[in-house]
């Protein structure tokens, strides 16, 4: 479990397709106290330790993963919002994240806003009903709060977060690129909510 407060920026020193992807990510953290078989969240996705060195860890993607998270995440020379698993009596200052990623959401745009940069982002229709305004919603691993949820005619849904400046230097929300894409995850009261309703309409 995590709760989307971000600790570090990590790099991807060497991306390696083997039977699954091999990644070397250099990271801040003091790897003596990280374990071989820790968790560590990398935007957003929750990944196992399987090699370290004095200032990196190595972790293996399956396919199944590269295709649940946003395209072009994991090339060489990337960087990662990393956050390490949540210990018991940490201070819980996001919400509870899991670590899986539920969809991907494109950037449709970011304006300044005051000194806050406000950014729309799109959807898919899957998502749609479990975000809604003043709830929580996980962006590349970084806990937010939603400000603003507008429905689209296809059934996505485009909603609104405001990045303060210093989210914005935390994490690798200091580039914004056009249509960038991103890791989403629901709030996991949402989720299962989403799953009790399912359940009801298929006894109906």
């Amino acid at each position: 479990m995590f709760t989307g407060i971000i600790t570090d920026i990590g790099t991807i020193r060497q991306a390696e397709q083997r039977g699954d992807l091999r990644l070397v990510i250099g990271s801040a953290y003091d790897m003596t106290s990280v374990a071989i078989g820790a968790s560590i969240a990398c935007s957003g996705a929750c990944l196992t330790v399987v090699e370290k060195g004095a200032d990196w860890f190595a972790v293996d993607l399956s396919a199944e993963t590269v295709a649940r998270t946003a395209p072009g995440l994991w090339a060489q020379g990337g960087r990662l919002n990393l956050e390490r698993a949540l210990k018991v009596g940490d201070e819980l200052g996001g919400h509870i994240v899991t670590g899986h990623v539920d969809g991907v959401g494109h950037l449709v745009s970011a304006t300044s806003e005051g000194d806050s940069t406000r950014l729309v982002i799109a959807a898919p229709a899957a998502l749609a009903a479990a975000l809604a305004a003043k709830g929580s919603i996980t962006l590349d691993g970084i806990s937010l709060t939603v400000n603003s949820v507008d429905d689209q005619p296809d059934g996505s849904v485009h909603f609104g977060l405001n990045i303060i400046p210093h989210t914005a230097v935390a994490t690798t929300l200091d580039s914004l690129p056009a249509g960038r894409a991103f890791n989403l995850e629901i709030d996991v009261l949402a989720r299962y909510l989403d799953r009790m309703q399912s359940l009801r309409n298929r006894s109906m």
